[in-house]
């Protein structure tokens, strides 16, 4: 591998780059997925290739190919070397890259059972039993099981000298039980919405998810959801499951910190943001208790931000982002640092693929769990009066991320302490420092969970990314709480 990024320097150089990267990916994938007990998806690839990012006169250029021979290696490093000439001449300002020291790394995330090891027969085995066990249950019209197995591994090269080897585990698996009666679908996922729950894990991680054991009662719970009266509407307490939190700290916290779209440099698929360079370590973001960190180490847990060094040779850090409730943070890349005064990239630019150049991406962006021990029963136990709310349905959040609507797919009454009836069809809506400042407690660490969001997107062309964001129940005061669907 060595040689081809030495191929891709030699000719780079010649030919006036005063920079330049090469990222070797072979990027193999399963994935599966059954309904109602029969196979509704099986697909596996593998794709082997070569993106060439060079440095003229202070601009990028890119190219990349799935020819790994030397006259095409050659010809792609000649054609990111024409791309960055002819960006030269239209750029406003050059590019300054903070400086990075070289290193030389072997890295690969725990696993303790390769998911490739595993048949498919195997997987789909599982996922048949899923979905028989979800139609067991009288009411189920439709279930949906599905899992994904990757490996990714990638070898990266600088002409500053770097030589980084990392490979990337993920496993990820889930299923949705489906109730159909008169105009009304219900629905209730395990053990989150959109795919279930993905780490950087071996196969290990489908046990762990006991997945088999749990489809009985999620069943149960879609077909209640019909007898379930309509969410109320108003004012009130709002306690959010981890998973939901998860998604909260997607969309209202881990998008506008991406420091490409507060400078204005990228807009496609989540809008710039509300977070302007003079509210760095000036804006009250949240309540004193709120402390969010974009963490992509591997003591962070088995993320799918989780790496040892980014696209750029960067090593993976842990950035606070909000701290007692100020803002604190952004991600940031090296192109980007000098912008908010750092003068070291905090080590998040990723690329979907080898034919694709790395942008600012989420990593692990993660709310720390409470320092006084407080369990979920103790939460609900100090709530008055309120609702809960679990796994996700839906999202909507306007292209500066500050004001936003998000349904779950179920919810529950809190009176007195206790929780009580099931609602259907509820949803929640507000302003992000709004929201975030009216958060007065949230659980300790053994209720935390780190979950991963496979299919994040950003850029054009669209890049799909794997992040993480680790949670525990939250409660927030006084949020507006509504009906987001219309029922019978």
């Amino acid at each position: 591998m060595k040689n081809i990024a030495d191929w891709a320097f030699n000719t780079a150089t010649q030919r006036g780059a005063t920079y330049a990267d090469a990222r070797i990916v072979d990027d193999r994938q399963r994935s599966l997925a059954t309904k109602n007990g029969k196979v509704g998806h099986a697909g596996s690839g593998e794709s082997l290739g070569v993106g060439i990012r060079v440095l003229v006169n202070d601009a990028w250029g890119f190219a990349a190919s799935d020819d790994l021979s030397r006259e095409s290696v050659d010809a792609t490093a000649a054609k990111a070397v024409e791309i960055a000439k002819a960006s030269a001449k239209v750029k406003e300002e050059g590019i300054r890259l903070a400086p990075e020291p070289a290193v030389k790394v072997e890295w690969a995330t725990p696993c303790k059972i390769d998911p490739f090891s595993t048949s498919i027969e195997q997987n789909l085995d599982l996922l048949t039993k899923i979905d028989h066990e979800l139609l067991a249950v009288k009411g189920v019209t439709l279930a949906e099981s599905n899992m994904h197995l990757g490996r990714y591994e990638q070898w990266f090269y600088s002409t500053e000298g770097s030589d980084i080897h990392q490979t990337r585990t993920i496993t990820g698996a889930g299923f949705g039980a489906y109730s159909f009666q008169g105009t009304e679908i219900q629905k209730r996922s395990f053990p989150n919405s959109f795919g279930g729950q993905y780490q950087t894990k071996g196969y290990e991680l489908i046990d762990e998810l006991k997945l088999v054991e749990n489809a009985r009662r999620i069943g149960e719970q879609a077909v209640a959801l019909h007898k379930a009266e309509q969410c109320p509407q108003g004012n009130m307490d709002l306690i959010l499951d981890s998973s939901q939190l998860g998604l909260q700290i997607h969309e209202s916290i881990g998008h506008p910190i991406e420091l490409d779209r507060v400078l204005g440099m990228e807009a496609n698929f989540a809008g710039t943001s509300f977070l302007t360079l003079e509210k760095l370590r000036t804006l009250k973001y949240g309540s004193d208790i709120v402390n969010v960190v974009a963490d992509a180490t591997e003591a962070h847990g088995p993320g799918l931000g989780t790496f040892a060094y980014d696209d750029e040779g960067v090593a993976a850090q842990c950035t606070p982002i909000i701290t007692n409730g100020q803002f604190t943070g952004y991600i940031s890349s090296r192109e980007t640092a000098h912008t908010i005064g750092e003068t070291r990239s905090n080590g998040t630019m990723r690329a979907e693929g080898w034919n694709r150049i790395p942008l600012i991406r989420m990593t692990n962006i993660s709310i720390l769990p409470g320092t006084k021990p407080l369990t979920f029963d103790q939460l609900i136990a100090g709530t008055d009066n309120g609702i809960f709310m679990q796994t996700n349905r839906s999202w909507s959040i306007d292209d500066k991320r500050y004001n936003f609507q998000f349904g779950c797919e179920a919810a529950w009454e809190i009176k007195g302490g206790k929780m009580g009836r099931m609602f259907k069809n509820p949803s929640y809506s507000g302003i992000t420092t709004e929201f975030w400042n009216s958060m007065d407690a949230i659980c300790s660490r053994d209720q935390w969970t780190l979950w991963g969001t496979p299919n994040c997107g950003k850029g054009q062309p669209m890049q799909t990314m794997g992040t993480g964001h680790g949670a525990a129940p939250a409660r927030f005061k006084g949020v507006k709480v509504g009906t987001a669907y219309k029922g019978n």
